[in-house]
Formats: structure tokens, C-alpha cells, sequence
């Protein structure tokens, strides 16, 4: 029986199309059981913290939204006991009030919250003053954290693993109650990169580490920073996102995890050694001089994020977010027209 070439070249292209298609169900199942692993490792964690003492505690008396629902991101707003004004400036521009805030989580899964934790002395008068607050507005997501300035590489690590524990996401951003967001722009910024398992997105920077005793940003672990006394390439901390898997890893992983005296440095040190994307998104960190925001606000540009670099944040801020929200604000109906 002679085989012509044709049929010899026929079932060989079976057989590689086969061992394509294999490779490829090979593939699919591995990215599942990865998944599968990280779901059970941060069940495991949630559970331990729930038995001894969860890393959050909800004080509000309003329902969320069914946490089990998968969203598109959590955005944790940091705050401070005594910054009200600044979280008002914020609630009267761009973060949407009362039922407008459950819409939104409705329609677009997007979770808005102000991220607090308690005083020294829980039950005082600013913790009253915090609940008066989330009465008025349901808007806080308690933290079981001590609050003090010292305390935020803590307090970031507790808010990551608060979240993901609380809600199923694809994102996790975390931001100061002092920058200007368009939730448009970040919307459809994040959307890009929705598929991509192990991303961290802000305005990548790295710079000098500062040693020297009394100087705002001192780092007292200077000397592992090597000869070079300079910082490795991290997102500056007004605000970043960070993808579902990397907020499992800090859940799963919150005991081991060093904190350095600057929060975005002890975060982009949790994921050195990792295998994460490092996105530099420049639209994130907009300066909020006329030349900056506002000029690209005109031409139809808009910024994700705007702040003074001068102030690690807009200076002023509860003076000056509705002037900033006036001149580079993207309006309030961008986000409902966003699709992603």
C-alpha cells in the first residue's frame, strides 16, 4: 500500500493541531488550579483572622452589596480621625453620595470607601465623631488599626487584607483623602489591564533614601538600601492599584511581610521577587497647575489623578478640591457613560 505525501502531511497536521489543543487544555487547567490554591489560601486566612479577631470590623449599620459578587475594584480612600474636612471636600466632588454610591457598586461594581481605623483609646471622642460621620453617610470601611502617622505601612497592609478578604474584585486601589480622582479615567485605565493576573499600576518612581535623624520621610533601615542609598522602582503612594492575586498574596502572607517607614515603599517591597507587572501610568500623578490637569482637561486629555508633588498631595485640599474638580474635572456623568 503506497501513502502519498498529501496524507502523510494530513495526519501530521492532526496530530500537532492534537498536541496544540492538549497543551493548550494543559495550560488552562494549570491557571485554574493556581487560581484554586490562592482562593483556599486566603479562605484560610480570612477563617484565622475571623477566629482570632478579624483585620476589619464592621461598624455600619447599612447592608453592602453581596460581597460574593465578583466587582471591578475596591477604592480605598486613607484617612485620619481628625480629617473630616478633607473627606467632606472629597464627598461634595468627585466620590458619589448616598444612592448614587449604591449605584454605582450596582451598575459599574465599583466599591467606594473612606478607610479608617480607631484612636489609642477606642470609644473616645473622635472615634464618636467617626461614627456621628458614618451615620450621616455610610461611606467608612472600620479597620481594627490603631491610627497614627508611623502607622501606615501597617495600616496599608491591613486595608489589602481587609478587602480582599471582604470582597471579590479584580482591582484594589488605595488613595489619600488629598489627591483629585476622575473615576472615569481610572475606570477605563484599569479596565485595560482587567485580564492581566499580577499587576501593580501607579506613577512608578524610586529616589533618594533619607537617613538623616528629623527629616520628614526618614527611613531607619537605611543601610539595607546598599551604597547606592537609593530607593528601588515603586509607585508613589497618593494612589495605586493593585490586581486580586497580589492583594491575596498580602492576605496570605501579612505576618512575614516587612513594613519600612514609607507605606508605597514597604508595598513595592512586598512584590520584589515576584513575577508582577509594573505599569507607569503618568496620567495617575497630574500636577494641578493650569499647564498640567487643567490644560489636559481642555484638550480632552483628563487626568486619572491630580495632586501638588510639593504637598505629596493637593495642597490645601479642603480649600481646594472644588477649584481642582472645577478645572480638571471630567464631569460628574463621565463615569456613567465609561463602559469597560
Amino acid at each position: 500500500m503506497v501513502i502519498c505525501d498529501k496524507d502523510v502531511s494530513v495526519r501530521t497536521g492532526n496530530i500537532l493541531s492534537r498536541v496544540s489543543q492538549t497543551r493548550d487544555v494543559i495550560n488552562t487547567l494549570d491557571k485554574t488550579i493556581s487560581s484554586l490554591e490562592r482562593q483556599l489560601a486566603a479562605a484560610r486566612a480570612a477563617k484565622a483572622d475571623t477566629e482570632e479577631g478579624s483585620p476589619m470590623v464592621t461598624k455600619s449599620g447599612t447592608k453592602d452589596l453581596n460581597e460574593s459578587r465578583r466587582v471591578f475594584f475596591v477604592m480605598g480612600i486613607i484617612t485620619a480621625l481628625r480629617n473630616r474636612k478633607r473627606r467632606n471636600s472629597i464627598r461634595e466632588t468627585w466620590m458619589p453620595q448616598g444612592e448614587e454610591l449604591k449605584r454605582l457598586e450596582k451598575e459599574k461594581g465599583i466599591i467606594i470607601r473612606f478607610v479608617i481605623g480607631h484612636s489609642s483609646t477606642p470609644g473616645g471622642a473622635l472615634d464618636r465623631a467617626i461614627n456621628a460621620e458614618e451615620e450621616q453617610h455610610k461611606d467608612f470601611l472600620h479597620l481594627n488599626h490603631i491610627e497614627g502617622y508611623h502607622e501606615l505601612s501597617t495600616k496599608t497592609q491591613v486595608y489589602f487584607s481587609a478587602v480582599v478578604a471582604k470582597w471579590d474584585a479584580d482591582f484594589y486601589l488605595k488613595v489619600d483623602d488629598d489627591v483629585h480622582v476622575n473615576l472615569g479615567v481610572v475606570s477605563s485605565t484599569l479596565a485595560r489591564h482587567r485580564h492581566e493576573p499580577h499587576v501593580y499600576i501607579g506613577c512608578m518612581k524610586s529616589g533618594p533614601v533619607v537617613a538623616q535623624k528629623g527629616i520628614k520621610y526618614r527611613e531607619p533601615e537605611y543601610w539595607k538600601f546598599g551604597e547606592g542609598n537609593k530607593y528601588f522602582r515603586h509607585a508613589t503612594g497618593q494612589i495605586y492599584a493593585i490586581s486580586k492575586d497580589l492583594a491575596t498574596y498580602i492576605l496570605v502572607n501579612r505576618h512575614i511581610l516587612h513594613r519600612y517607614a514609607n507605606e508605597d515603599v514597604s508595598l513595592g517591597s512586598w512584590f520584589i521577587g515576584l513575577d508582577v507587572e509594573h505599569i507607569d501610568d503618568r496620567s495617575l500623578c497630574c500636577g494641578t497647575t493650569p499647564a498640567d490637569c487643567e490644560w489636559k482637561a481642555k484638550s480632552g486629555n483628563h487626568c486619572g489623578a491630580s495632586f501638588d508633588w510639593s504637598c505629596s498631595g493637593i495642597c490645601k485640599s479642603s480649600v481646594r478640591m472644588k477649584e481642582v474638580h472645577q478645572r480638571c474635572g471630567e464631569g460628574d456623568q463621565a463615569i456613567w457613560d465609561t463602559s469597560f
